[in-house]
């Protein structure tokens, strides 16, 4: 009876994350760099998107032992993050899409497009590259409740943007100010105004086909559609994978990469654009125009919990992260899955159950972070992004350029600055697979953190 009833707390601390924790780390927003213009934004990118970094219980600035207080509420009006994602209309233009959260000074959310209009500016610019200053365009955004519509806990703000003469492609800079004291959150979105990718015409959209869902993964409860600004009804190939990718090695790990893997299509269906559809079963799902084409639109259906684990045999596989080879091989080839995840904590922790509840709640909060950021063509949690978040939390700073984004943490195992660079590499499932720089000489700021988890210190 005794492991049962911790079990069901461990599940429902693991499951259950309240909204003031996301709201948290949303309202802590670290700086991020566009050429040489450092500046205040949200999260680090996940999803097919593009975020204005860390934002959504991504990326506050939590403590390495003890818990961290609920900040005070903003002194102003304050939009917390914003995450964006273009399609192409046309050979003169695109539309843009960008999902955003706020908060007024009371700490309550920015629900509606009146609240929005009565204390904020926005405008973009689009820049030729992350280096330049030139600007190939400019304009301003009229906040109206045609432009800006309620979706779920986001407000999606909708704008066109016309391609600047001979401009292929470029960087959206928008900027969206709160008008009481000048303070803006910002946006910097890669655009390609001439693509014959598929990600670039169409995304992943609600059942109604009206709001973008800016991810790479559904559950199977979902109805969804995928379809372009102008509503084409046209077949896509689908082909699903049945595969359990690897999760990321250690950031010491220098060893040369393994080959890419062949995945073996599992089985295949059509789906028309436009229309809604819900898939079949978990897995990772591929759509192509043609069957002969490279690449398409990449698909996680996982299920109806996720980004959230609470299975047991799903809860056992992130704590690899923490943990000795031979605890992983117990973990992992147990019979009594249950039983092994419960004393795998209560050993960590001495038998204290307390601090071990609470080193679960975190160590599972950071995880659910990371699918919902960083999900690409496999669980987040398993990407090199989602390796370093669920470790050592949300980046102070992040710096990006077109192909690569630095992660600086500061005041690390008494370290006082340490980064982590991450390469963004072709992929034909996702836009944004990166892949981590290694160096064995992270191991003098991995090890002490990771003793932090085994021992019960981080207790977010």
């Amino acid at each position: 009876m005794r492991f049962y009833i911790f079990l069901s707390l461990i599940l429902l601390g693991a499951a259950c994350k309240s909204g003031k924790t996301a709201q948290q780390t949303q309202a802590n927003t670290p700086g991020q760099t566009l050429g040489s213009n450092t500046r205040t934004s949200s999260r680090p990118s996940g999803g097919s998107a593009s975020d204005s970094r860390p934002l959504a219980r991504p990326s506050s600035v939590l403590p390495n032992s003890t818990s961290a207080p609920a900040p005070a509420p903003p002194a102003d009006w304050a939009v917390t993050s914003i995450k964006g994602k273009f399609l192409i209309i046309d050979s003169t233009s695109i539309r843009v899409y960008l999902n955003l959260t706020g908060l007024k000074p009371d700490g309550s959310p920015i629900k509606n497009a009146d609240d929005l209009a009565a204390h904020f500016l926005v405008n973009y610019v689009i820049y030729p590259d992350y280096n330049s200053r030139d600007r190939l365009g400019y304009g301003n955004v009229p906040i109206t409740s045609q432009v800006v519509v309620p979706n779920g806990e986001y407000l999606t703000l909708m704008f066109d943007v016309k391609r600047p003469s001979g401009a292929i492609n470029g960087i959206l800079l928008t900027e969206i100010t709160e008008t009481n004291n000048g303070k803006k959150a910002l946006n910097d979105l890669p655009v390609r105004f001439r693509s014959t990718k598929l990600s670039d015409r169409y995304a992943l959209f609600d059942k109604d086909g009206k709001l973008p869902l800016l991810r790479n993964y559904v559950n199977l409860k979902d109805t969804v559609v995928i379809r372009d600004v102008n509503g084409t009804v046209k077949p896509l190939y689908t082909f699903r994978y049945r595969h359990d990718f690897e999760a990321a090695s250690s950031p010491m790990n220098t060893t040369t990469r393994p080959a890419p893997k062949t995945l073996t299509v599992d089985s295949s269906l059509v789906i028309n654009t436009s229309q809604p559809f819900r898939m079949p079963s978990e897995g990772l799902y591929f759509f192509l125009e043609d069957s002969t084409e490279t690449y398409g639109v990449g698909l996680v259906v996982a299920d109806n919990r996720f980004p959230k684990l609470t299975r047991p045999e799903k809860l056992v596989k992130p704590v690899l992260y923490m943990s000795t080879s031979t605890e992983i091989n117990e973990l992992n080839n147990t019979k009594e899955v249950k039983k092994a995840f419960d004393r795998y904590w209560l050993n960590l922790m001495s038998g204290n159950e307390d601090i071990a509840r609470r080193a679960i709640r975190a160590y599972f909060n950071r995880v659910e972070d990371a699918n919902r950021l960083f999900t690409t063509y496999k669980e987040g949690w398993k990407t090199d992004k989602g390796m370093i978040y669920v470790v050592l939390g949300p980046p102070d700073r992040v710096q990006r350029s077109r192909d690569r984004e630095v992660w600086v943490y500061n005041r690390r195992a008494n370290v006082s600055e340490i980064n982590f660079t991450f390469n963004r590499k072709p992929n034909q499932f996702v836009e944004d697979h990166y892949e981590l720089v290694r160096y064995m000489e992270y191991q003098p700021i991995w090890y002490p953190i990771v003793e932090a988890w085994r021992t019960g210190a981080i207790r977010e």
